[in-house]
This record gives structure tokens, C-alpha cells and sequence, in this order.
């Protein structure tokens, strides 16, 4: 069966630009990579309760799940790892309660939304994630080449 994630991006307006958070990956799946916050939905969790749980885990921020619209659902496909399978359901908040904590997870840092760190996220985020802050709903599959880094496909084409 295929991992079911969620990824919650936060937002925030500064004087002068609009800014996402995002953690740098400490452990595990992604370590050494900038992503959006979130991880697995537990069994019998909705995708947005798991946001809410993983955020506040990952950041010590406090969302409500009622602030969330959800932005993107994305099927992750690893040929040469299948076990790597995931689906994610993606939210974007602008509510959220606390200052950003480092937790054993991550190391969260603001961006702006202009400034964002692709070349040090994975390789698909520089495709569905500036077209998600810009408000658009993403629903795609994307494979990954058998370096399990680069993006070989994405179905249907963003653009």
C-alpha cells in the first residue's frame, strides 16, 4: 500500500514580501533537504488533522485545521524504490499560533516566497510549489528517474 503524507505550508506577510516556512530536513527521509512541513497520516487520521499534528511536532506551531485549504494532491512514484511510494495532500494556512521551534525533525526557517531554496529542496518542489503559492490546485503523478533524485514524468504537465 502507498505512504499517505500531507504537507502544510505556512505563510506569513512581512512589511515588504510574503514569506513560506519551511524545515530543513535533520533525519530520515529528505535529511539535508528544505520541504514543506508534515509527514505520515496515520492510520484512521484525515490528511489534515496529520498536518495540524505534524506541524506543531515539527515547529511547536499551533495550526488550526480549519485555517487549512488544501492546494495540491500529488502522487510520488519510484520506479526503482517502490517502497518510497506516496501520495501527499498539500494545505496552505496563513493562521497559525507561536513562534517556529527547532524540533529533532527539522530546523525551520522563513522564506520569501521569491527566494525560495529549490536547488536545495527535491527536485519536483521547483515544479508544483511556485504554481501552488501562486494559487493554483495541483493534482499530478510525478515519477522519479532511477537516481531517485531528479523528476523523469510529470502527468498531467505543469505549465
Amino acid at each position: 500500500m502507498m505512504m499517505r503524507t500531507c504537507l502544510c505550508l505556512i505563510r506569513r506577510q512581512t512589511s515588504s514580501r510574503a514569506e513560506v516556512l519551511l524545515g530543513l530536513k535533520k533525519t530520515g527521509f529528505g535529511a539535508g533537504k528544505w520541504v514543506g512541513l508534515g509527514g505520515h497520516v496515520e492510520d484512521g487520521e484525515k490528511p489534515e488533522s496529520a498536518a495540524v499534528r505534524e506541524v506543531e511536532e515539527e515547529s511547536s506551531l499551533v495550526v488550526p485545521a480549519d485555517s487549512l485549504e488544501h492546494m495540491a494532491s500529488i502522487e510520488f512514484l519510484f520506479p526503482s524504490r517502490p517502497s518510497w511510494d506516496q501520495t501527499a495532500q498539500v494545505y496552505l494556512t496563513w493562521v497559525f499560533d507561536g513562534q517556529p521551534a527547532e524540533s529533532d525533525e527539522v530546523s525551520p526557517r522563513w522564506f520569501g516566497e521569491d527566494e525560495l531554496p529549490l536547488a536545495l529542496m527535491w527536485d519536483d518542489a521547483k515544479y508544483w510549489l511556485p504554481a501552488v503559492l501562486a494559487g493554483r490546485h495541483v493534482d499530478v503523478r510525478i515519477t522519479f528517474a532511477a537516481d531517485c533524485a531528479t523528476v523523469a514524468s510529470i502527468e498531467p504537465a505543469l505549465g
